[in-house]
């Protein structure tokens, strides 16, 4: 009997006579020491399996399957991304005989494993062998010390602690090849649901991501208390995704590629009585949207209300002066310094100009009709359920109706 078959049936028997131990009584110094024994011996059995796939190619021939990894799949024991990265570590592994006998001997877990492998692989091709050995010993040994998470950290200083005479001119080469392969990998899809949300998948550089997490983070206001309508302290996701609307907003369509004939200014048609209507509704391109979300855009973002008349001919194709100028904002900052809703203190810089008298009613484009809004206070401004109060400090106050009408 080949020795791999005797001790896969010494570890049958042995975990059969476990299987009704219970571990609560196990006294704490003995479940420590049983924890740590179970995580070591799972990665030396992990290395046994990855070192069995890799010499089955002939398993996967029997049934005309293209590899271990899909025979796998094929006998239902595994699905097919799990069985393949597996195949795929299994076959890295073979390279590399001190990482794969670390790995054995239980040292640090697969994710470590991986982690080592991807290290090694981004290194120079043309480093000398004892260089590529030196750096695996080095890799195997941060790893019993650090997670593979801080580990993968670590791989990108490799070199200044194997060669450093190469690292500085080998890192840039990998940061360049790195980022080449992110460019080529980006995807971005945006599909309709149909339920009146959109989904945003992106996958992007790490500059790029980088770039977009400080803007979402500018216009998140991360430290200031953002408050749900049941008082609830709004989570991170909902603010980055009020902030992602937020920054298209207050994106200029000056300098833009032309599309269509235009940079991205978009039109809105809406009959001129539903726009003056708390329920009424728009056509944003092939999206129905409210009348108050029409009107709080109007106040500042890029959209140009193409008001209908009855008959549905049209009576107005927006206005140049409906929007506030750079130097009225300027002015707003210095005058309002912040939010103007009733104890709101988001910063100038992250409001909304809004127009006290609406733009759809024919309010003026001047200081006089303006007010700095935050865009969750602006949103209540044009908020149908909310009443508007303005305060003898010149402060809004936002009360939902239900709450005026229980009083």
């Amino acid at each position: 009997m080949h020795q791999i078959q005797k001790t896969l049936a010494t570890i049958d028997a042995a975990l059969s006579d476990a299987v009704d131990a219970n571990p609560i009584f196990l006294s704490t110094t003995d479940k420590t020491a049983a924890l740590l024994a179970l995580t070591r011996l799972e990665a030396g059995l992990a290395e046994l399996r990855l070192r069995v796939m890799a010499a089955s190619q002939d398993v996967a021939e029997e049934i005309g399957a293209r590899d271990v990894a899909s025979w796998l799949v094929a006998q239902e024991v595994a699905d097919s991304r799990p069985a393949h990265a597996a195949l795929a570590l299994a076959r890295g592994l073979e390279g590399r005989p001190v990482v794969r006998a670390a790995l054995a001997e239980g040292r640090f877990s697969l994710g470590h494993a991986r982690v080592i492998l991807d290290g090694l692989a981004a290194l120079p091709d043309d480093l000398p062998a004892e260089v590529l050995e030196k750096a695996a010993a080095h890799l195997c040994d941060l790893a019993t010390q650090h997670r593979p998470k801080d580990l993968r950290h670590l791989t990108h200083h490799l070199l200044e602690v194997v060669a450093p005479e190469i690292a500085e001119a080998a890192e840039a080469q990998a940061i360049r090849r790195l980022e080449e392969a992110a460019h080529a990998k980006a995807t971005l899809t945006i599909s309709d649901h149909g339920n009146g949300m959109t989904r945003i998948h992106a996958l992007v550089p790490e500059a790029v991501g980088e770039r977009l997490r400080t803007l979402l983070e500018a216009f998140a206001q991360p430290r200031v208390a953002a408050l749900e309508a049941d008082g609830k302290v709004r989570p991170r996701n909902r603010l980055f995704a009020d902030a992602f609307a937020q920054l298209l907003e207050c994106v200029n369509g000056d300098g833009l590629p032309a599309h269509g004939g235009d940079t991205t200014t978009i039109i809105v048609a809406i009959p001129l009585d539903q726009l003056r209507s708390e329920l009424g509704t728009a056509s944003l391109g092939q999206i129905p949207i409210s009348a108050g979300e029409t009107r709080r855009l109007a106040c500042t973002a890029a959209i140009i209300p193409y008001v209908l008349g009855g008959k549905s001919e049209p009576l107005d194709l927006g206005r140049a002066r409906r929007l506030f100028s750079p130097a009225q904002h300027k002015a707003l900052k210095i005058r309002d310094r912040h939010c103007r809703a009733e104890g709101c203190t988001v910063p100038a810089t992250w409001c909304d100009a809004h127009h006290e008298n609406p733009w759809s009613l024919g309010g003026p484009t001047d200081l006089s009709n303006a007010a700095l809004l935050c865009g969750h206070h602006h949103r209540r401004a044009h908020d149908p359920t909310y009443e508007t109060i303005r305060l003898a400090s010149g402060d809004y106050r936002f009360q939902h109706k239900i709450d005026v009408l229980r009083r």
